[in-house]
């Protein structure tokens, strides 16, 4: 006699420790976003631009958010477009199993993803498949890991609007976001990490060295160069308002990125606690390269604490495309090599073109570009194949050994096996990131410019700044400004007092005292 049906709160596939962990993982890396970036970005600019990049990062992460849902997962993650990538079951497979079918075949068919929303209950609550998952099924529904990739596509804009800060049209922003994320995120993301044609020749990409950092680097600099240079007075005067606020912000990504690299094994497994342990490594290591360098190099000779947040930024990104695929010591060298190049970029590269006449308001190209670029290559050299990614069954031996049955999922580096196989992969990928980011950014920029009428305010709001564009400021001093928008709000005329302020100034009246 069959048992009675009763109600379960999950199906048999999901497990709902690797499920928690990807939602806060998820979560974490959105915190990198929101408040962390805007904070950090709010703080770094003249105080007169704080409102408008609080604005553009939070509509720039919303505008992702609609994007992702109605076209952007499917495009990153979905069935390839030419059907190279297709799944079966609970897996995906690769349609290309031999090597007679010509380059620009294999390259076209699995170039980015068939745009489809998943909006639906089916594509929402049954369990997740993407090109991404050859070994393993996921053991969370589409959702967790749609929410997870939106997290990392949210943030990519965000970063390269460092290198276009205080001078770019609020609507211009509001129509390169989409235009961006469609056309040049989604289709890195496919190539490398939705099963697409790098990821089939081997390329690797841990966090998104490539397809996030150095994407918004090589993005943010071709911006840059169209948009034009902010006001000179601005340039020159180019201080942070707050440097209390800007160490909350950058304390909120270094221990959020426990997320960013921590979440990519998708299981809460003993790779994820080593990526997570290495991206602190690599980070603090990278800090204190920065410091050191202030302090010894530097015209000043003076540690900074800028120069420390832009240590830990180096850090955080070279270990980004490695994390869960080198050990302490390779997180350690991973950690002084993009601090000390990028050092030397930072303090060296402005003097030279095209740097000295690309107004990159942050320094992106820097800290992201040059730093996800290093970390890439690394990785094909510092690889560890002892770092295991996904294991085998059996006993704790058997879980990194290699069997007739199961090969465990490792990266395999020049230094360790003598091959130039994954460094030649990382070079190849890298450089169609490169291409493909600066020259899908230039169409797109004056696409937007057509578009918008123009990419740049005009040189008197550029003056005024947040007063001018939003009718709003983060830190008003003068109550007697007239902003049309907030007295109308508050029912008096442009500059005149109310009576409460009135009474706050003179609390005892004419004759008190």
């Amino acid at each position: 006699m069959l048992a009675a049906a009763h109600q379960i709160p999950y199906p048999s596939w999901l497990n709902p420790g690797d499920n928690t962990w990807q939602l806060v993982a998820a979560t974490l890396v959105g915190l990198m976003s929101l408040p962390g970036l805007a904070v950090l970005f709010a703080s770094l600019v003249q105080r007169k631009w704080s409102v408008n990049v609080l604005l553009m990062t939070f509509t720039g992460f919303a505008l992702v958010l609609v994007v992702w849902v109605l076209w952007g997962y499917n495009m990153a993650f979905g069935h390839a477009i030419g059907n190279g990538v297709v799944t079966s079951g609970s897996l995906a497979v690769q349609r290309y199993t031999s090597s007679h079918y010509s380059f620009w075949t294999r390259f076209f068919d699995d170039f980015v993803g068939m745009p489809h929303p998943i909006l639906s209950h089916f594509a929402e609550e049954n369990q997740a498949v993407s090109g991404a998952n050859t070994v393993i099924p996921y053991h969370f529904p589409t959702a967790t890991l749609a929410l997870f990739q939106l997290v990392f596509a949210a943030i990519t804009p965000l970063l390269f609007m460092g290198s276009i800060l205080s001078r770019l049209k609020f609507k211009a922003w509001c129509l390169l976001v989409p235009l961006w994320i469609t056309v040049v995120y989604c289709v890195d993301a496919f190539l490398i990490w939705g099963g697409g044609y790098f990821a089939q020749q081997g390329a690797l990409d841990y966090s998104g060295g490539f397809v996030i950092h150095m994407s918004a680097g090589v993005s943010g600099f071709v911006a840059a160069w169209v948009l034009g240079p902010r006001l000179k007075r601005d340039r020159d005067h180019a201080l942070p308002n707050n440097l209390v606020m800007v160490a909350v912000g950058a304390g909120i990504l270094w221990l959020g990125w426990n997320g960013f690299n921590g979440g990519d094994p998708y299981y809460a497994g003993a790779n994820a606690a080593a990526a997570v342990l290495n991206t602190n490594i690599a980070t603090a290591v990278a800090l204190l390269t920065w410091v050191a360098m202030d302090a010894g190099l530097s015209r000043a000779k003076k540690p900074t604490f800028l120069g420390a947040v832009n240590g830990m930024i180096c850090g955080l990104v070279g270990i980004t495309p490695c994390a869960g695929w080198v050990d302490g010591v390779g997180a350690i060298v991973v950690g002084v090599a993009c601090s000390g190049v990028v050092w030397f970029a930072w303090n060296y590269l402005p003097r030279v073109r095209p740097f000295s006449k690309v107004d990159d308001a942050l320094g992106v190209v820097y800290t992201h570009g040059i730093a996800g670029l290093l970390g890439g290559l690394l990785l094909g050299l510092l690889a560890n194949p002892g770092m295991v990614e996904y294991g085998c069954s059996g006993s704790r031996a058997a879980y990194s050994a290699t069997t007739a049955s199961c090969t465990p999922v490792v990266a395999r580096g020049l230094f360790y096996t003598g091959s130039w196989h994954l460094e030649w992969e990382q070079f190849r990928a890298a450089l169609f990131v490169i291409l493909w980011s600066a020259v899908m950014t230039f169409l797109i920029m004056h696409l937007v410019k057509f578009l918008a009428r123009g990419l740049r305010y005009d040189p008197e709001e550029l003056e005024v700044g947040d007063v001018a564009v939003h009718d709003e400021e983060a830190f008003p001093v003068d109550r007697y400004a007239g902003r049309v928008g907030a007295f109308s709000l508050a029912g008096l005329a442009v500059g005149e007092v109310s009576p409460q302020a009135v009474a706050l100034e003179d609390p005892g009246g004419e004759d008190a005292g």
